[in-house]
């Protein structure tokens, strides 16, 4: 395990590289629910479910490094209901990274419409074609999307206002791995 003031370079790349993957599945997900049925459409919402299903496998390897290679610690001065909703915001993160793709996963199965990963490599249905089970997935995946995106901003506010305000550049940890 390392301890230090900044991220490993690893955790960085991960990070950004999930950062923008996510919002542009979040973005590409809003914009498409607003589409009619059509050719156009469809392809569309593959990218999504490509976007989705890379930000998952991304995620696993997110958190098995993070299980051994400790970030950095925050600095005393941090009051404690800041560090706590900080490793609370963190974690509720990691939830939703999983969460949000592996809803989209389980209504694309119930729809009857199956994942083939960049049109090469189709994945196992969760579960069976269900129009009402559908539904609900439809609705539950929109509801994580929803909160992830929430989570997300307040992260980014977060970082802001610490990078802004605080002896330390929070926001500069995670841009680069030298102190």
């Amino acid at each position: 395990m390392s301890e230090g003031t900044h991220y490993t370079t690893p955790a960085i790349v991960l990070h950004w590289l999930m950062a923008v993957l996510i919002v542009g599945s979040l973005s590409l997900g809003y914009y498409v629910s607003g589409l009619p049925f059509s050719p156009s459409s469809l392809r569309l919402i593959n990218y999504h479910k490509w976007l989705g299903i890379t930000i998952l496998a991304l995620a696993a390897l997110r958190l098995l490094w993070r299980l051994s290679h400790r970030p950095p610690a925050l600095p005393d001065y941090v009051p404690g209901w800041q560090q706590w909703s900080a490793h609370v915001g963190h974690w509720l993160l990691y939830a939703l990274f999983f969460a949000v793709p592996l809803a989209g996963w389980a209504y694309s199965s119930a729809a009857g419409y199956p994942i083939v990963y960049f049109g090469v490599l189709p994945l196992p249905d969760w579960v069976s074609p269900d129009k009402v089970l559908a539904e609900q997935l439809a609705s539950l995946h929109e509801v994580l999307a929803y909160s992830l995106a929430a989570v997300i901003a307040i992260h980014v506010a977060a970082a802001i206002k610490h990078g802004m305000d605080e002896p330390i550049d929070y926001l500069h940890r995670m841009l680069s791995s030298k102190p």
